[in-house]
């Protein structure tokens, strides 16, 4: 009897150790990525947030209506997700669209909550920032449909995650994507005259 019960304890703690490992590495992270960003900032070059890194932080995204202050990555492979959305399209001298994915069950959860007309923010790394409003938010089956970039208006946003967001099934082929287009920039300057600083301070 007292074997079985350690065996269910064993077992119990293994299997919550394995499903809360994601979620408890992508908040661990998020703090190293934070320091990453300010260094990077500071020197305005790319800055690895631990030496073994193969990406890097190239943009902040806040997101007011979920209280959301993501660092973003650069890339979008499989180990970068894990830390923090990853930046698939889009570079710093801000010509072209910007493709931002991430994981629905860690850091672009809050997704499901944007609705048309959210507001959506992204500081490049000179600390000036684009406001965008969300214009759509569909679902894509990317068995059948892909993302055409080359027809994204040049001063658009497009977020990506997996669907559904409760959904049992990973990697499954739906993506829910929320469409956004840049309506304004406030320069690194500017930004505690309008509260963005403030806002982001308090996220």
């Amino acid at each position: 009897m007292n074997r079985l019960i350690l065996l269910l304890v064993t077992t119990f703690g293994t299997v919550l150790a394995v499903g809360l490992w994601i979620p408890l590495k992508a908040i661990a992270a998020q703090e190293l990525l934070e320091l990453a960003w300010a260094e990077s900032q500071a020197r305005q070059q790319q800055t690895r947030p631990w030496p073994w890194a193969d990406t890097w932080p190239v943009a902040r995204l806040t997101i007011p209506e979920t209280g959301q202050s993501l660092i973003v990555l650069d890339g979008a492979h499989g180990e970068s997700l894990a830390f923090g959305p990853g930046q698939v399209l889009g570079n710093d001298d801000r010509a072209g669209p910007v493709v931002i994915a991430g994981h629905r069950d860690t850091h672009f959860r809050g997704l499901q909550h944007l609705k048309t007309g959210s507001r959506v923010r992204l500081q490049s790394r000179d600390g000036d920032w684009r406001i965008f409003q969300v214009d759509r938010i569909r679902i894509v089956d990317s068995r059948h449909e892909r993302i055409d970039t080359a027809k994204l208006p040049q001063n658009s946003l497009l977020l990506v995650t997996c669907y559904p967001f409760n959904g049992l099934e990973n990697n499954g082929p739906l993506r829910y994507v929320v469409e956004a287009t840049a309506d304004s920039m406030v320069t690194a300057g500017e930004a505690d005259n309008v509260g963005i600083g403030e806002a982001v301070a308090g996220t």
